[in-house]
């Protein structure tokens, strides 16, 4: 049950109702968030303008509908199909840019070390497998690019580094990059004089991580000098750029260079297995697992699932099916085998075939765990099929096993994203009657549905309940919370939550920055704040993203100025990151007021040089679109004068 807010709290929940002000209701969420200061007033910020006056509070009301109003009784499952087999020709098994890379590209042999996986755990085993995040709890969700740079793959960090050499080194990478790509980055680091160490490399290479071209050369000048050598954490975090940038001839460079130097580990074939699988190239992350025991590492029923984890996190249902076809013969499959497999169909929203998944695993006389019902009932809320997975839900309660906090906060979610509240209050409730305390996440999902329904008030209550039981909020929830300020456009609110994450020690992340920027540029319209915010991403050493530049230059364009634009997605295109999705034309039209009607062209040439051919393709075709317009243009102004002329 949630507790009632405090007394102060209460009094400005009380005005919001009475006279549905917004703002008086994000008063009151700052204050339970602990952005406002001792006495009440917002924690200042400079440059700021004086708050508006927001929309009217909306909060519906209704009758409580029951939490499971359907019977009791066991799922029904699609009968059994013929398992699929394999194509012999290969044809949906990956076609793409990297695909017959890993059969030209034989590793050397090495020294047998880190040949198998960890020893799987009775109750944790599963988590094990590739060390993805989540992997325990087999989460359907099918995001490659979540809101948090997925990183569960890499090796445990080292020590950090000293901030001040990494601060230099960075600035010195960044002055490059403004320079232009010719500039000599191997000169300018070398004039630092500074001692490598691992530590001080992963904290640059972290830095860079969604800029491949200048991580990759700084990574080729550390490997050059004379007192450091590259260890298995510092290539496994190369790697992993690479792979996110999909780089892949040059990743299998450097897992090849692994191999010679003996650094080879399995966190390499991991990284590169779901590299390949989610670009969809399935031929080379098969080619990855079966190099794994040419060069002396455990292929087994462990690695095998590892691949299936890693197509099934990507949605790749058919492929996982194609290649559990091609070797199931050759391990014995287990429990987490058949997870794997249900999840990639779960993902691939084909329940058909995860139905028949769960029935041949009943028919090798396995029992599913909780994991494995938690896979297919979030499968089945995925696919709009609630009252399955609500019969599913009475199962696992009559029978077993029973539901733990993943079970109800998946369902309370599924209530939230649809907007019945008062459903997910009363499954809140039952959880806790079952001894079943809620987590963070459970929390979030309230945070996120009363917000969503504008009932601020629930929210604020929802804040104050987390720190009164000892479950203060996280990272995840306050990017919840900044995501609900920024939708209603409040972005100085937002930059308030921020600063108290940060007073909790919790780091932001990029998506962190990216919502409070887009909020500035595009609904507050506050130019500065939005350079504030960008300026600030840097102080922090994140690193822009795709994302950020999108949003940071679309910025500049909507508030005309187009130099400023032009000077970043050149710098955008330096890093290795793909042509931004801009308003083409407003930017084109500035620069043909200001004299320069050739400026995609310009820019189609320079990126040219730099071999970004893609890049190229866009620029040009919309300058083509843009030279076309003007041409179709300018007859018919002649055309006016003409008969202007005539009339005269």
């Amino acid at each position: 049950m949630a507790v009632k807010p405090k007394t102060a709290t209460s009094a400005c929940l009380a005005a919001a109702a009475a006279h549905g002000d917004l703002q008086i209701a994000g008063a009151a969420l700052l204050a339970a968030a602990g952005a406002l200061r001792g006495d009440g007033a917002a924690v200042p910020l400079r440059g700021v303008p004086p708050p508006r006056p927001h929309r009217h509070l909306h909060r519906p009301h209704g009758p409580l509908p029951p939490l499971l109003p359907l019977p009791c009784r066991p799922p029904h499952f699609p009968p059994q199909l013929p398992a699929p087999h394999l194509n012999s020709s290969g044809d949906n098994m990956g076609e793409g840019s990297g695909a017959g890379l890993l059969r030209s590209r034989a590793l050397p042999a090495i020294s047998a070390r880190s040949r198998s996986l960890p020893a799987a755990s009775p109750a944790w085993g599963r988590s094990a497998l590739f060390r993805f995040a989540g992997s325990r709890c087999l989460s359907t969700s099918t995001s490659t690019g979540s809101e948090d740079d997925d990183e569960g793959d890499l090796p445990p960090k080292a020590p950090s580094s000293d901030p001040e050499h990494v601060g230099r080194v960075c600035a010195a990478i960044a002055d490059v990059i403004a320079a232009g790509a010719d500039a000599n980055l191997e000169a300018a680091l070398s004039a630092l004089s500074l001692p490598l160490s691992e530590a001080l490399v992963l904290a640059v290479l972290d830095r860079f991580k969604h800029a491949h071209k200048p991580s990759r050369r700084f990574f080729q000048w550390a490997a050059a000098s004379d007192v450091f050598a590259h260890t298995p954490l510092t290539y496994c975090k190369m790697v992993h750029i690479l792979g996110k940038a999909r780089q892949f001839e040059t990743m299998v460079a450097l897992v090849q260079e692994m191999g010679k130097a003996g650094t080879l580990c399995m966190d390499a074939f991991k990284i590169s297995i779901k590299s390949f699988a989610a670009a969809g190239e399935i031929k080379n992350a098969v080619g990855v697992f079966e190099m794994m025991k040419v060069h002396g590492f455990e292929d087994g029923v462990e690695s095998f699932n590892c691949l299936l984890v890693a197509l099934a996190q990507e949605g790749l249902g058919k492929e996982a099916a194609q290649v559990f076809g091609r070797m199931h013969d050759r391990y014995t499959p287990d429990l987490c085998t058949y997870t794997a497999l249900m999840l990639a169909w779960c993902n691939a929203r084909n329940l058909v075939e995860a139905g028949r998944v769960w029935n041949e695993m009943l028919d090798k006389g396995m029992k599913p765990d909780v994991v494995v019902h938690n896979t297919m009932i979030e499968g089945l809320l995925r696919g709009q099929r609630r009252p399955e997975a609500v019969k599913m839900f009475d199962l696992m309660k009559a029978k077993g096993p029973s539901p733990n906090v993943r079970t109800y906060t998946m369902l309370i979610r599924n209530h939230c994203k649809r907007g019945k509240m008062d459903m997910a209050m009363r499954c809140f409730e039952e959880m806790q009657e079952g001894g079943c305390q809620p987590d963070v996440a459970t929390y979030t999902c309230f945070l996120v549905g009363y917000g969503n329904a504008k009932r601020m008030d629930r929210v604020t209550a929802m804040l104050e309940e987390m720190t009164q039981k000892g479950c203060p909020p996280d990272g995840r929830a306050y990017n919840a919370l900044i995501k609900l300020l920024t939708n209603r456009k409040m972005p100085d609110d937002a930059v308030r939550i921020y600063k108290k994450m940060i007073s909790k020690g919790l780091e932001p992340t990029i998506h962190t920055y990216n919502m409070i920027m887009k909020s500035y540029f595009l609904g507050g319209r506050n130019y500065s704040m939005g350079c504030a915010v960008w300026d600030e991403m840097h102080r922090k050493g994140i690193c822009p993203d795709g994302n950020s530049y999108t949003v940071f230059i679309n910025g500049h364009i909507r508030h005309g100025r187009p130099e400023e634009a032009c000077k970043f997605i050149e710098e955008m295109i330096q890093k290795g990151m793909k042509a931004p999705q801009i308003d083409y034309n407003k930017f084109a039209a500035d620069f043909s007021k200001a004299g320069k009607p050739d400026i995609l062209f310009e820019l189609a040439q320079k990126v040219k040089f730099t071999g970004k051919f893609d890049e190229y393709n866009v620029f040009h075709q919309w300058g083509e679109r843009m030279r076309s317009r003007v041409k179709q243009t300018v007859p018919n102004q002649t055309s006016e004068q003409g008969q202007d002329a005539v009339r005269l």
